[in-house]
């Protein structure tokens, strides 16, 4: 123990048997369930050596999830954030490529005094002086601490050990292990199998962790035997044995968690008197479950083969069918096979009540996306865009309405005639790919008698960037004079961040990602306004003031 710090409860996550399970929203679950007016810090810990996923691919990693502050994190930030309502930090966002080159920079500087550096203990003590330094700066009330990857892998090993010396700096009093292992349900035999849960806490003690609670992930709610069975053979009691079955959506888990008697396990473990407040969240949950409207939405783009590249624009669009009861089925286009010829446009769009096209990179899919837009524009079908989507429906309307039949974004193509999609002027010179691209939260200033200012009920609005190109100040007024509505625009009307058309029932892009400031209890308003107007409700009628950063 020391004196004279601030001294959390603190929580810590492990997982373990294989990667998958879901311990981003398990751990997202567990704040929300106690947070209730508590400050919660969460902290995730990555392995890889990476700086930050901002350059690795999403199908392989997922999508990027971008902080307020900027910061390109893991898209378990995004479970924290949609499940608590707070803005996290990329401090707060631990790699092993940040502890290493930390751990490098400080021997370079001869810090260590000619000592030889390891592992352990230098690795391990420089990420609980990370965890110190968030404590100090955050003073909260409770510090979640995530572990990626599974008990056993190399790369998770120090921040493991470094979970083992919290209680002696801590104290034993304020310090709680909870354990997301696997029950796995073999149809052959009709049961399931508790061995790789057994071997898994077997492991875990070895690396010095005794769990205060295992949370165990299955396909079906465990019965008492099985409780028993696993309590008895992983020396705990019953009552310290979760059941976590798949949930037909997310925002169950906290529930299921209360149902368990986790909050009780917690508020004894940690001698805290914990109280939860579930109320509006149950109430939003119920909509999910028991829909009075249901809508299709197309998701339009170039990595559908792996959903979790657009987990935030799902999750957003869950928020906002929430809000009015209705269930958002998606429907996935790859956009290259109507480039291709594969597929036309108004084959893939048939009998759907939206149209949304979200972010991405590079000129693969383009022309697909582009036919895509020009059909629902055309065919009034609503429509919402988001970074890249707004930059395509920009060049759309270019060719076939301001008659720019050549028309383009220099990213796809840098010899057009006319680039009404070009680089930003501060990118010109960047070359380095890691953290650079305008990334983070920025003001938007909202002209009045728009969609926008309706759909905000404000002047001006935070979201959140993560783009190298923008529209072309040289083509804004020849755009507007053919009828395109700059709904935002910021740095003194230089970026255009919202476009809109008139009497349309809903044509609104975002050069933002708006879905990344959507919570369950507090939907993104460019969604809420999307998802009603898919209903055939009023866009606006009930939008949520936007106060997101």
């Amino acid at each position: 123990m020391f004196s004279g710090v601030h001294i959390p409860k603190i929580v810590v996550i492990t997982g373990g048997v294989l990667s998958g399970l879901g311990k981003g929203t398990a751990a997202a679950s567990i704040a929300r369930l106690i947070k209730d007016g508590r400050k919660i810090v969460t902290v995730k810990c990555d392995g890889y050596l990476n700086v930050d996923p901002g350059t690795m691919n999403p199908v392989e990693h997922g999508e990027v999830f971008v902080l307020a502050d900027g910061g390109e994190v893991d898209m378990d930030f995004g479970h924290y954030e949609r499940f608590l309502d707070i803005n996290c930090k990329f401090s707060w966002n631990l790699t092993s490529g940040k502890i290493f080159n930390s751990v490098i920079t400080k021997e370079r500087k001869g810090e260590f005094l000619g000592k030889t550096i390891q592992i352990f203990p230098h690795i391990v003590n420089e990420v609980l002086l990370w965890w110190a330094k968030i404590i100090e700066d955050e003073k909260p009330d409770i510090l979640l601490i995530e572990v990626g990857g599974t008990v056993g892998d190399i790369e998770n090993s120090w921040y493991i050990d470094a979970a083992r010396l919290l209680k002696k700096r801590y104290g034993q009093e304020n310090v709680c292990y909870l354990h997301l292992t696997y029950v796995p349900f073999l149809d052959n035999v009709g049961e399931p199998k508790t061995k790789p849960a057994q071997r898994d806490i077997a492991l875990l003690r070895e690396k010095g962790l005794s769990p205060d609670a295992i949370l165990c992930r299955s396909r079906m709610q465990l019965s008492k035997k099985v409780k028993d069975k696993l309590a008895l053979l992983c020396d705990l009691e019953t009552g310290q044995v979760i059941s976590a079955p798949d949930v037909s959506n997310i925002y169950e888990i906290p529930l299921n968690f209360r149902k368990e008697g986790l909050l009780s396990l917690l508020n004894a473990r940690l001698r805290l008197p914990l109280t939860e407040n579930l109320g509006v969240w149950e109430t939003l949950v119920n909509n999910i479950r028991t829909p009075k409207r249901e809508v299709v939405i197309a998701i339009c783009g170039k990595y559908t083969e792996l959903r979790d590249s657009y987990a935030s624009v799902i999750e957003a669009l869950t928020h906002a069918g929430a809000q009015i009861a209705a269930k958002v089925t998606l429907r996935w286009i790859e956009t290259t096979d109507i480039e291709e010829g594969k597929l036309t446009p108004a084959a893939a769009l048939a009998g759907v009540n939206g149209v949304l096209v979200p972010g991405g990179f590079g000129s693969r899919g383009v022309e697909g996306k582009i036919a895509v837009i020009k059909h629902a524009r055309e065919q009034k079908i609503p429509f919402l865009g988001i970074c890249y989507g707004l930059q395509l429906a920009v060049i759309e309307f270019a060719r076939h309405v301001c008659n720019l039949p050549d028309a383009n974004t220099t990213e796809a193509n840098p010899a057009t005639p006319h680039p009404v999609i070009n680089i930003l002027p501060e990118q010109r010179d960047v070359f380095l790919k890691g953290g650079t691209m305008r990334l983070g939260a920025s003001k938007n200033d909202l002209t009045r008698n728009t969609l926008a200012h309706a759909l905000y009920h404000a002047v001006e609005c935070w979201e959140r960037h993560r783009h190298r190109y923008e529209v072309n100040p040289d083509y804004h007024s020849r755009l507007e004079a053919a009828g395109m509505v700059f709904g935002a625009t910021s740095q003194h009307g230089r970026i255009v961040e919202f476009i809109e058309l008139k009497d349309y029932p809903y044509f609104f892009a975002s050069q933002a990602h708006n879905e990344l400031t959507s919570r369950l209890e507090r939907p993104n308003p460019a969604f809420l306004g999307f998802v009603r107007a898919c209903c055939g409700l009023v866009p606006v009628e009930h939008a949520v003031p936007n106060s997101f950063i």
